[in-house]
């Protein structure tokens, strides 16, 4: 058990110890890539779970490791808290996390809509998660694309 002055430290998780968090990861990060092209990629980073003998949380990173809000998904390969996430929760987590870590760390609205120029939200479409703009003036919300589709409709400023 970790003590308040305890300072654990993270580590970056290696690829397929969460692969439904990777896979999820590998498409925000097209997100990343096609509307923050000088950022670089997103990271899982895993931090010691505060109880002893309890899983890691693990959380998504800029690439230097600063994070902000929840973790995704509590668990170990060996000794899962809960289930593993199924693909499309795992997709909706760690977008929302991304997100949550972009704009936190970074002091900036992510994604923004290329139409309306607005900070985008995390909605859900079809049974899929969805980058939705809320839309401006007289033009209505809309879904502008998938977790993982920016790069399709994205043009820079």
């Amino acid at each position: 058990m970790y003590t308040p002055f305890d300072n654990p430290t993270p580590r970056q998780v290696k690829p397929g110890e969460y692969p439904a968090l990777d896979e999820a990861l590998a498409l925000v990060n097209r997100d990343v890539a096609a509307t923050l092209p000088d950022q670089g990629p997103l990271r899982l980073m895993a931090l010691p779970h505060w109880e002893e003998g309890a899983p890691e949380n693990v959380y998504v990173t800029l690439p230097n490791g600063e994070w902000w809000g929840n973790e995704l998904w509590s668990g170990s390969p060996d000794s899962p808290r809960e289930e593993p996430p199924t693909a499309l929760a795992a997709l909706a987590a760690v977008a929302e996390a991304a997100q949550d870590t972009v704009t936190e760390c970074l002091w900036q609205a992510w994604p923004v809509c290329t139409v309306h120029d607005l900070g985008m939200h995390l909605g859900e479409a079809e049974g899929r998660p969805v980058w939705r703009c809320a839309g401006a003036g007289r033009d209505p919300q809309h879904v502008r694309a998938s977790v993982g589709e920016l790069d399709t409709v994205h043009s820079g400023r």
